[in-house]
C-alpha cells in the first residue's frame, strides 16, 4: 500500500482523498507519532486523541484564510504533519528542530505560539472580531479547547462576551475526560453527565431516526431538524450552561469517527453566531498502551514497542530530580504538621504529587487549570491558620499575578510557593522556561525568595519557609539534582553561604548554577587564578554581607538561570549602588560587575545543557567570562593611566 503521509504538502492535498484513505492517513499519522515518542520525551497521548479531529478540521476548512487556534498547543504535532512538516517532523523537540508548540515561525497555519491553557476562545475571538473590521467577514474562525482546560476564567470571559458580540465563531470541546491528569471539578462531572445521561442518549437517537426518515432531506432541512434536536437537548440537559451564555451548544459528536466529525463540521460552519460542538475523544486512542495509561503516556521517557504496539521497554531514568526532592519534602511536611496543605493547578503528575495525593487526601487540592483561584484559595486556607503550599510550575504561576499581589503579599499571609520548572525547562521551549519569576515576585513588599543551590538546600529551605509568618517563594529547575559535599551553614534569614574563598574574583552564584560555578572556579584554580564562590541562597532579601564581599573583590560575576532584566544580578547592583550612596564620598568603590543569565529575547527549545553552553552558563562559559575579567584587571594595572 503506497504510503500517502509523505505526499502530503499542505491541508490542500486532502481534498480529493476519501473517507477510506483519510483513514489510511490517520493510521500514518499514529505512526509517526509513535516513531518520535520512542527516540524522546514528547507529549505523545493527547495528540493521538485529535489525529481525526485535525483532519476533519482541515477538510471542512480552509485555513490558509480561515482561523484555527489549538488550545493548548502541545496537541498540534497531527497539524504539523499535514501542514508541510512532515520532512521535518523527526527533528520535533530537539534543537534546531520542530518545536513542540505552534510556531508562526516555521508555518502559517500557525497562527500564535500557544503553550499556556485557555486563551484559544479569547484570541479566536478577536480574530474573528478583527476580520469583520477589516472586511473580511467570510472568513471563519475556530478554537480548538480541551475539556481539562475549559473551567479556565478566560473561557469563560471569553464566552460570556462571544455570546454579547454574536460574531462567527466556532468553539471545539475536545472531551476526552481528561487534562493531564484526570480532570476535576463541577464541570467535568457536568461534562460526564452529558456524555452518560440515558435520557439524552435516547433523544439523540430518536432525533436521528426522524432526520432519517425524512425523504429527500437536503443540506439546509438537515440542518434544520439538527438544530432542532439539539435545541431540546439542550433545554432538557446537555449543553444548557453554554445555551445560557449565549453560545449555541452541539453535540456531543463521536471524535474518531471521520465521516460524522466531516459532517458535523459542515453542517455548523456557517451558523452565524458562537457555536460550541462537543466531540468526545479518547486520549491515546489507536495505541493501547496509552489508551490504557493516559497519565503515564501524556509526555513518558522514551520507548520501545513491538509489532502488535506493546510497550516491551521503557528508556526512564532513575536519577533523582528536583521535582522528587520537592515532593518528598512536602510530604515529610504534613505528616508533622497537619495545618500543612498542597494545592496544584492540574499539575499533580509534572510536581511528583501522586504520592501527596494518596497519602493525604483530605490535605491535597487539584484546582484544574485555575492558577489565580489557586493562589486565593491558598490565601483563604492561610488567613483561617493553615500553611498552603500552592506547588506549579514557574512559567504557570504568573497567570496569577494579581492574587499574587493583592491576596498574599499584601495581606502578608503565610503561603509558600514552590516554583517548579524555574529556568530552561529544555526541549518544552519559551512557552515553558520559568525565565521571568525573580523578576515578577521580588518587587513585592512582604514576600522572601530563594533559590536552592542543591538537595541540601531544596530540603532545608521548605522546612524553614514553614515557619515564617509571611509569603515565601522557592524556585527550582526541572533537572537532577546536585548535592555539595562539607559542612553546610543552615537556612537563615537573608543569609547567603560563602562556598569558596578567593583573592582574584568572587563568583556569586544564584540556584542550581552552583555546581557551573564551583566547576568553573575548580578550572580556574587549575590555571593559577584563586576565584571564590557564593551560594546567595537568598535573592530577596539579599544577605548585607554579601555587599561587603563584593566590594572587596577585585571582580564579580553574578550567575542565575533567570532573565537578567530584574533578576538576580539585579537586585545585586541595587543593593550595591545602595550601599554606595550610603556611604561616605568614595569610601565605596564597585568592581567591575558581570552578571551572567537569560538574555533579553525568547530562549528557543534544546537540551538543557546544549542551551547552557550556548548561553555561557555552563562552566567553561563562566570560566571564560571570569578569565577575560581578570585579564582585563590584570591589563588595567599594568598600563599606566593617561594623565596620571
Amino acid at each position: 500500500m503506497t504510503r500517502l503521509l509523505p505526499s502530503i504538502m499542505s491541508p490542500r492535498d486532502l481534498a480529493d482523498l476519501s473517507i477510506e484513505q483519510l483513514e489510511q492517513l490517520a493510521a500514518e499519522m499514529r505512526r509517526s507519532l509513535c516513531e518520535v515518542a520512542t527516540t524522546r520525551t514528547a507529549h505523545f497521548a493527547s495528540n493521538l486523541g485529535v489525529v481525526e479531529l485535525c483532519l476533519a478540521l482541515h477538510k471542512v476548512f480552509d485555513f490558509s484564510r480561515d482561523r484555527l487556534i489549538w488550545d493548548t498547543g502541545h496537541q498540534i504535532y497531527p497539524h504539523k504533519l499535514i501542514t508541510g512538516r512532515f520532512a521535518r517532523f523527526a527533528t520535533i523537540r530537539t534543537r534546531g528542530g520542530l518545536m513542540g508548540y505552534p510556531n508562526p515561525d516555521e508555518s502559517p497555519y500557525d497562527l500564535f505560539m500557544t503553550g499556556h491553557a485557555g486563551s484559544s476562545v479569547s484570541t479566536a475571538l478577536g480574530l474573528a472580531s478583527g476580520d469583520d473590521l477589516c472586511g473580511r467577514d467570510d472568513r471563519r474562525s475556530v478554537a480548538v479547547i480541551g475539556d481539562g482546560a475549559l473551567p479556565s476564567g478566560i473561557v469563560f470571559e471569553a464566552l460570556n462576551n462571544a455570546g454579547f458580540l454574536k460574531k462567527r465563531l466556532l468553539v471545539i470541546l475536545n472531551d476526552n475526560k481528561m487534562s493531564i491528569c484526570p480532570r476535576v471539578g463541577a464541570l467535568a462531572e457536568y461534562l460526564d453527565v452529558i456524555r452518560t445521561n440515558p435520557w439524552y442518549r435516547g433523544i439523540k437517537q430518536q432525533a436521528g431516526e426522524i432526520i432519517k426518515g425524512v425523504p429527500m432531506v437536503g443540506e439546509s432541512m438537515e440542518r434544520m431538524l439538527l438544530n432542532v434536536k439539539d435545541s431540546l437537548k439542550a433545554t432538557l440537559h446537555g449543553g444548557m450552561l453554554f445555551q445560557a451564555l449565549g453560545v449555541r451548544y452541539f453535540g456531543p459528536v463521536d471524535g474518531h469517527s471521520l465521516p460524522g466529525l466531516i459532517r458535523y463540521l459542515e453542517l455548523v460552519k456557517d451558523e452565524e453566531g458562537p457555536v460550541l460542538l462537543h466531540v468526545l475523544t479518547e486520549k491515546g486512542h489507536g495505541f493501547k498502551p496509552a489508551a490504557d495509561d493516559p497519565v503515564f503516556f501524556h509526555t513518558p521517557a522514551p520507548f520501545e514497542c513491538d509489532d502488535d504496539d506493546c510497550v516491551i521497554a521503557i528508556k526512564k531514568s532513575t536519577a533523582r530530580t528536583y521535582t522528587d526532592v520537592a515532593s518528598e519534602s512536602i510530604a515529610k511536611a504534613m505528616r508533622r504538621d497537619q495545618t500543612v496543605t498542597v494545592i496544584t493547578a492540574a499539575m499533580c503528575q509534572g510536581n511528583k504529587l501522586e504520592p501527596v495525593r494518596a497519602e493525604f487526601p483530605t490535605r491535597f487540592f487539584d484546582v484544574g487549570i485555575c492558577e489565580s483561584h489557586a493562589v486565593a484559595f491558598a490565601a483563604g486556607q492561610a488567613k483561617v491558620g493553615c500553611r498552603p503550599i500552592v506547588d506549579i510550575y514557574s512559567t504557570f504561576l504568573q497567570r496569577s499575578y494579581d492574587q499574587i499581589f493583592q491576596e498574599v503579599c499584601l495581606q502578608n499571609l503565610p503561603v509558600v510557593f514552590m516554583l517548579d520548572r524555574a529556568g530552561l525547562t529544555g526541549p518544552d521551549g519559551p512557552t515553558h522556561h520559568g525565565s521571568y519569576d525573580l523578576g515578577y515576585l521580588r518587587l513585592f513588599p512582604n514576600i522572601t525568595v530563594l533559590a536552592p543551590g542543591d538537595e541540601h538546600d531544596m530540603t532545608a529551605m521548605l522546612d524553614w519557609a514553614l515557619t515564617q509568618p509571611g509569603p515565601v517563594a522557592i524556585r527550582y529547575p526541572k533537572a537532577v539534582v546536585d548535592h555539595h559535599r562539607g559542612e553546610r551553614a543552615p537556612i537563615a534569614a537573608a543569609t547567603a553561604e560563602f562556598m569558596r574563598g578567593g583573592s582574584d574574583g568572587l563568583i556569586v552564584a544564584c540556584g542550581t548554577l552552583l555546581g557551573a560555578s564551583l566547576q568553573a572556579a575548580a578550572l580556574l584554580s587549575e590555571e593559577g587564578l584563586d576565584v571564590g564562590v557564593v551560594n546567595a541562597r537568598f535573592v530577596k532579601p539579599l544577605d548585607p554581607r554579601l555587599v561587603e564581599r563584593i566590594e572587596a573583590a577585585p571582580w564579580v560575576v553574578t550567575v542565575e538561570e533567570n532573565a537578567l532584566p530584574t533578576g538576580f544580578g539585579s537586585a545585586v547592583l541595587e543593593a550595591c549602588a545602595d550601599a554606595q550612596a550610603a556611604a561616605p564620598r568614595g569610601a565605596f568603590v564597585l568592581p567591575p560587575v558581570v552578571r551572567l543569565g537569560l538574555p533579553d529575547r525568547f530562549v528557543e527549545h534544546g537540551e538543557r545543557g546544549e542551551l547552557f553552553a550556548e548561553l555561557g552558563l555552563d562552566a567553561a562559559g563562566i570560566a571564560a567570562r571570569c578569565r577575560a575579567l581578570a585579564g582585563r584587571q590584570a591589563a588595567s594595572l599594568a598600563t599606566p593611566v593617561a594623565g596620571r
